[in-house]
This record gives C-alpha cells, structure tokens and sequence, in this order.
C-alpha cells in the first residue's frame, strides 16, 4: 500500500465550516467575519448601508435575515455570529413568526373562490372557454380587509376537471350552473 505525500502544510479547519450548513451561509459569514476584524470590531449591523459589498457578499441583506432567524440557528452558529455583534432582532423575529404563520385556506374555500373567479370570468366574456394560463383577479375577503386575489383559472378548471371524480355532487353542480359541460350530470 502507498502512502500519498502531503503536497504542503495541513490547513487548519475553519471553526465556521460545518457540512451541515448551507455553503452560501459558511460564505457569507466568512465575509462578514472578515469585514468585522477589518473594521476593529466597529460595527453596526442595524444600520449597514444598503450598499455595503465586500469580498463579493451583500452584507446588509444577510446580516438582516440572520437577525431575523436567529433562534432558529443551530446553538453553534448563534455563538458565531454573537462573537462579531450580530445577535437577534426581536422585531425582526417577530416580523418573520408573522410572515410565516399565514393561514392555510381549506380546500372548500379554494373550490368556492375558484367558483367566484368562473363566475366573474362568465359574466366578463360571456363564455366558459377559459385559457390554461388565465389568471382571473378576483374581490376577495381577507378579514375586515377588502383584498384582491388572483387565481389561476384555467389550472383551477383543469385541476377540476382531472379530479371531477373526487368532486361532490354540489361542487358539480356548482361548476354546471356556470356553464362547464363536463360537470353536468
């Protein structure tokens, strides 16, 4: 058995390198972690201008996202980025626990919305030959707030249509009363 010969100095492993985490994370703190030392640990995180590039990073937006989901980063990588002044935002966390708790729509409302988009596409064209990729704005209740939605009608019908055997009766007879053949009894 041959033994291979080191072509130079073993390196020393970065304590910012983790296989687990994303390459695009190790990058950015890499950078980050360097613009901190060049700087004397001067930093403001908070107010890094929008601008702020350095060794090919965008500083800002990456320094606002690792704010923003500080707990959900492994107890490692929490310490990292304390030890360069980056710690949580709690508005920020906040803002993103809001974000991402949106409420899921149940499958009954996304049938009766997609009705609604069929009827506002009838009365609009006079006819049921909807495109694929026709997208139908529609007036929609988003709690006390008026909000308008945009469904994809023509994926809606061909969904339907695909699954008009897993449809019920009344949801059949729904797509009927607008006009769509295929859903008559």
């Amino acid at each position: 058995m041959r033994r291979r010969r080191s072509s130079g100095p073993r390196r020393r492993r970065s304590p910012w390198r983790c296989p687990a985490w994303p390459i695009t994370w190790q990058r950015a703190y890499a950078a980050a972690r360097q613009w901190w030392l060049e700087s004397d640990g001067q930093v403001d995180w908070a107010q890094l201008p929008e601008s702020t590039l350095f060794e090919g990073e965008q500083l800002r937006p990456w320094a606002l996202a690792q704010r923003a989901g500080h707990p959900g980063l492994e107890a490692e990588q929490q310490d990292l980025l304390v030890a360069i002044g980056t710690e949580a935002d709690l508005e920020l966390v906040a803002a993103k626990a809001a974000a991402e708790a949106k409420p899921r729509a149940s499958r009954s409302d996304r049938f009766a919305l997609g009705v609604t988009a069929l009827a506002a596409f009838v009365a609009e064209h006079g006819h049921v030959r909807v495109p694929r990729p026709h997208r139908q704005r529609v007036d929609g209740a988003d709690g006390e707030d008026q909000a308008v939605v945009e469904v994809a009608l023509g994926a809606f019908l061909n969904n339907a249509k695909a699954r008009r055997s897993k449809l019920t009766a009344g949801q059949l007879a729904q797509l009927a009363e607008h006009g769509i053949e295929w859903a008559v009894p």
